[in-house]
């Protein structure tokens, strides 16, 4: 929330309008109810996370459900539908839904909500691949809390070169506005882009990490016999502290669903290592040749 509230103060800057951009703005007496959609939605981008986030999403859901799904969800919900519309001045629950789930993953579950340029634009501050704030946010948190340099970047510089730039300035093709920056802010992209590809590398896909996901979710399937629940009401009981109960309670009898896999995390015993691909093997074995049957 605080980096989408730092790139749409940049950005929106007069001084840093592009003149081609400046025509399609919205006034400046809407700009104050934008910034605080965009940091709402920022806000609630992740609130429909599983326990653990990411680690069993595909397989622990059932078929059509996201995240984002639930976040969309949750942020339409009757009690936070009412906590915007009752804000001063009120806030359009729809725009915050739409902003912090981005069109590419709206789509895929509410075909018919329909996005602005400028929408679509706001939704980049906080989705896009390229300086979405929500990658900005992971890569420096994760990197902190799991003691490494990797995530690491000049990401003050980065802010404060992004800029709305039009798609193309030349008359006969489309101006639509897009999110860039400036030249003096590309050794800062191409840090960051450094610090992603280190620390998707060293860290989410180190094997021990990547074991005990496999373990996680071997236990959350016994244990949950089924999928993760999609009612919005048994998602918010079910969090990381009542998984780590049960996966505790597992691990000490032998009777409860998950145990041997909750064993596995207590104990450290996770999957190893068996086999890892080197240079060596093409000279050992070419991998175009067939196997012999």
């Amino acid at each position: 929330m605080h980096l989408a509230g730092q790139v749409f103060d940049v950005v929106m800057a007069s001084d840093n309008v592009h003149h081609l951009i400046r025509p399609e703005m919205p006034g400046a007496h809407q700009l104050g109810y934008w910034r605080r959609v965009v940091r709402l939605a920022a806000l609630c981008h992740d609130i429909g996370h599983l326990p653990f986030s990411h680690a069993a999403e595909h397989d622990l859901l059932p078929r059509g459900w996201n995240h984002e799904r639930l976040t969309f969800d949750l942020i339409n919900s009757p009690e936070m539908r009412e906590i915007f519309q009752n804000s001063v001045p009120p806030i359009n629950p729809d725009h915050v839904a739409k902003i912090a789930i981005g069109p590419k993953k709206l789509s895929e579950f509410a075909q018919e909500v329909a996005f602005s340029v400028w929408e679509t634009l706001l939704s980049e501050i906080i989705v896009g691949d390229a300086f979405g704030v929500d990658r900005i946010d992971y890569l420096l948190r994760d990197a902190y809390h799991a003691g490494v340099v990797y995530g690491r970047f000049d990401h003050h510089r980065l802010l404060q070169t992004l800029r709305i730039l039009p798609r193309s300035i030349e008359e006969t093709e489309s101006s639509e506005p897009w999110l860039g920056i400036e030249s003096g802010g590309l050794e800062a992209a191409e840090a960051m882009s450094l610090a992603r590809y280190f620390m998707y590398k060293q860290v989410y896909f180190h094997h021990v990490r990547r074991a005990y996901d496999i373990h996680l979710k071997d236990f959350l399937k016994d244990w949950l016999a089924g999928t993760f629940p999609t009612n919005i009401e048994d998602h918010l009981r079910l969090t990381d502290n009542e998984v780590m109960a049960a996966l505790l309670q597992a691990a000490r009898d032998d009777c409860l669903r998950g145990h041997v896999h909750a064993k596995r995390f207590v104990e450290r015993q996770h999957f190893k290592r068996l086999y890892e691909r080197n240079p060596a093997d093409q000279r050992l074995k070419p991998w175009g040749s067939r196997p012999n049957l």
